[in-house]
């Protein structure tokens, strides 16, 4: 599991289950985020979200719960940058 897959699951999320916006939004490539999630969900040996064929169409109850540890981990990440430039500040 790394932390880019969380932050894909993340936006992705928030982006309306659209892969492509999310793409967009992250300066990176559909393929590669669709790639990662299901890297992710293979790790997990669970689905994140549902599929229409290659289509997003929901996320999974086990998904909505591990988007909501996600969202936490990426909060807690920006928490340590912040730490972080406060201290190369003084």
């Amino acid at each position: 599991m790394k932390l880019q897959q969380l932050r894909y699951i993340w936006e992705i999320s928030r982006n309306e289950l659209n892969v492509s916006a999310t793409a967009d939004s992250l300066y990176t490539s559909q393929p590669g985020i669709s790639k990662q999630v299901r890297l992710l969900e293979s790790e997990l040996g669970i689905p994140v979200f549902a599929r229409n064929g290659k289509h997003l169409t929901e996320i999974t109850d086990a998904g909505k719960e591990i988007i909501a540890i996600a969202g936490e981990i990426l909060g807690k990440v920006q928490d340590i940058k912040h730490i972080a430039q406060e201290h190369k500040d003084n």
